[in-house]
């Protein structure tokens, strides 16, 4: 039996009245799940050839079947600028909510062939809203395509229809479906297709994060010249802090500087939420509260960074709120920055490997960081300082300030990632952790997008006398 919905005849069970509920449920969930919301932003983007060829590659691994991503949904409250989910942004560079990118893969089977496609499909404009968000794009707009950097444009509505046309044409396609896991919207449409194309039971789509995240894990030259950009903005505010960091200050209050610094160099928000922790705070690993007012005396470790452009820094750097270590300050602050070191030596593109939990790679940066603070230092009863660190030693950044990746990874030329030890003791209120950020080169050497920061205790101390 034939029903009209959004204009278009699908065919659906005659007596199954619960039935019925789910798909008319499940295709209005497809369809206005997906609002329109804020505009555009002027972010820095790379030309649309970039975009268009990522997607051929994640069509390319597909084996023939369609991906299916979906834009992020509006905040309920703006706290924070609208931020486009990663792997949408990385595909399309669009940077509206409501929206949702198809991409169909080549079909060699002769059966049911196919060749690659394309599809960005956008809402409806609500005129009523853009009185208060501004002017959006949509199907209508002319030179949607062009303006886009797509190879077509559709109404969302037109959504379902596509992806059942393309089941219908092939029905093993159904099982061979990829888009996000657990979203509102993935799941309505699967159950959308699945009610009216009459199947049994409802296919599982595949993980297309899988294929993302290999694509992604290798940055272009555009890439890293916005790594390079949110680094640069983040190592600013970094000696914002550092001159401004005194007893008396609150956390809260250096927080509020380095925002104030990212904002005024071209970033559009914080990679993450701002650690400023200070004394027994130093040894809490996400501590974020922030809350306290710093004491003469305290250590005071700060892991706080932006995003330029959608991509990610992530520094940490350790000072003394006075502006001079102690002498056990310095001792473990030397031993952290020893291990950061040893690390960084025993690098070799292709081989390393980074954030082996359980240090049983032979070829492991972690277990070289490790040994090192194992063997440097004791704690107040004699006893070895390893036992402190309580974290791998780094991970890989790029549009996430941790972005995905198969830990341990091999580290190979392309890829950005941190190199942090730490050493954390409650109990004498030292938390020291020492950030840096690292592109592995063509040539295969290590290259510090933070070098410009101090890295020794006395460079610290002698950038916190410059007011």
């Amino acid at each position: 039996m034939a029903r009209q919905v959004f204009g278009l005849a699908f065919r659906t069970p005659t007596n199954d009245n619960n039935q019925m509920k789910i798909f008319l449920a499940s295709a209005l969930a497809v369809v206005t799940a997906l609002g329109t919301l804020p505009a555009l932003h002027a972010l820095e983007k790379q030309p649309a050839s970039v975009y268009h060829a990522r997607r051929v590659a994640l069509g390319g691994r597909l084996h023939g079947g369609v991906a299916v991503l979906f834009a992020a949904e509006e905040p309920l409250l703006d706290f924070m600028p609208y931020r486009q989910d990663s792997d949408f942004y990385y595909l399309t560079g669009w940077t509206e909510p409501g929206a949702a990118l198809m991409v169909v893969g080549d079909a060699p089977d002769e059966t049911a062939p196919r060749t690659y496609k394309e599809i960005l499909f956008l809402p409806t404009r609500d005129l009523r809203m853009e009185k208060y968000t501004g002017v959006k794009m949509d199907a209508a707009t002319p030179n949607a395509a062009q303006i886009a950097g797509v190879d077509a444009v559709e109404p969302m509505t037109e959504l379902p229809a596509e992806m059942n046309k393309l089941i219908s044409a092939d029905r093993q396609l159904a099982t061979n479906l990829w888009t996000q896991p657990l979203t509102p919207q993935s799941g309505a449409l699967v159950e959308f297709s699945a009610a009216t194309l009459g199947m049994a039971s409802t296919p599982q789509p595949r993980d297309v994060t899988t294929l993302t995240a290999q694509l992604r894990v290798e940055k272009d030259a555009g890439e890293i010249e916005l790594l390079k950009k949110a680094s640069e903005a983040s190592i600013k505010a970094q000696f914002v802090m550092m001159r401004n960091a005194k007893p008396g200050m609150t956390e809260r209050a250096v927080a509020g500087l380095m925002t104030a610094a990212w904002m005024e160099n071209g970033c559009e928000r914080a990679s993450y939420a701002p650690i400023v922790g200070s004394g027994i705070n130093s040894t809490t690993l996400h501590y974020s509260a922030n809350d306290r007012t710093m004491q003469d005396g305290d250590i005071l470790l700060v892991d706080a960074a932006c995003e330029y452009s959608m991509y990610a820094s992530d520094i940490t750097r350790t000072v003394p709120v006075n502006g001079h270590f102690t002498p056990r300050q310095r001792e473990i602050y030397n031993i952290v920055l020893g291990a950061q070191q040893a690390a960084i030596n025993a690098f070799v593109a292709g081989k390393s490997t980074i954030n082996d939990r359980d240090r049983k790679d032979p070829n492991s940066l972690d277990t070289v960081a490790y040994n090192y603070i194992n063997t440097h230092g004791k704690d107040l009863h004699g006893e070895p300082l390893g036992k402190y660190w309580l974290h791998g030693l780094g991970h890989m950044v790029d549009i996430d300030v941790h972005d995905p990746a198969e830990y341990p990874a091999v580290l190979k030329p392309g890829m950005v990632f941190t190199i942090e030890p730490g050493i954390y003791i409650p109990e004498e209120k030292i938390g020291v952790r020492i950030e840096c950020d690292f592109l592995v080169g063509a040539d295969g050497k290590l290259i510090d997008l933070d070098s410009a920061l101090p890295h020794t205790a006395d460079e610290v101390e002698a950038a916190m006398r410059v007011k």
